[in-house]
């Protein structure tokens, strides 16, 4: 993990603003879904992409150990066992 050294506090209504400089650089516009993660004691905000984590394919995708994917690559990793 890289720091930025950027620093921000949390509002009265629990926001935080993300500086520009981080949006530009994870391509983060207004109005794009974040999708938050906990790790012990950290917050992780990832912009959400509902898409296979094998294929990108955005069709038909199902919950497998936590991760997205696709019915295809889910019926590939269970042929393979």
């Amino acid at each position: 993990m890289k720091s930025t050294g950027i620093v921000r506090k949390v509002d009265e209504l629990g926001r935080v603003v993300l500086p520009i400089s981080i949006r530009q650089t994870m391509d983060i516009n207004e109005k794009d879904s974040l999708e938050i993660f906990t790790d012990e004691n950290r917050i992780i905000l990832q912009k959400y992409q509902p898409s296979c984590v094998f294929c990108a394919n955005a069709d038909n995708i199902v919950f497998f150990n936590g991760k997205r994917i696709c019915e295809d690559c889910l019926k590939k990793i269970k042929e393979s066992f």
